[in-house]
């Protein structure tokens, strides 16, 4: 079964840069990249592949319309098993609090730290669970 990660950001380089950074796991086939502009299109995408063979999803926390935050809130109870990471530019404790107490397994900062997200990918791919580090 081919696994598959979702990231959802409405920011149109992201696309870009996410392939550029995993251009050999992508050519590998190790896994696929999906990519959603907005937390609707996220859940439609979710639907559509039934969500069977998504392993990962990574969402930014500031967009316009559904926020990450809530995007989190929906996946959490829709599919709770589903990994979910989220990426922020703003790292207070405030943000911290909120994204774990909705549910997220991981919090990254922007801009990312691609080893620290490609561990994580690897770990998940191989089939075991690992959490980015939790900053509280």
């Amino acid at each position: 079964m081919t696994v598959r990660i979702l990231v959802v950001d409405d920011e149109s380089d992201v696309e870009m840069l996410f392939r550029q950074q995993f251009r050999r796991e992508l050519r590998e086939g190790r896994f696929i990249l999906d990519f959603a502009r907005s937390a609707g299109e996220a859940l439609s995408k979710i639907i559509q592949i039934d969500g069977k063979e998504l392993i990962l999803l990574v969402s930014d926390i500031n967009m316009p319309g559904m926020s990450g935050l809530d995007l989190l809130l929906r996946i959490k109870t829709d599919w709770p098993d589903l990994p979910v990471l989220m990426i922020t530019a703003y790292s207070d404790a405030e943000t911290r609090t909120i994204v774990f107490e909705r549910g997220a397994d991981g919090l990254l900062t922007k801009p990312i730290d691609f080893a620290a997200l490609r561990a994580e990918i690897d770990a998940r791919v191989a089939g075991g669970e690992r959490g980015t580090e939790r900053q509280r």
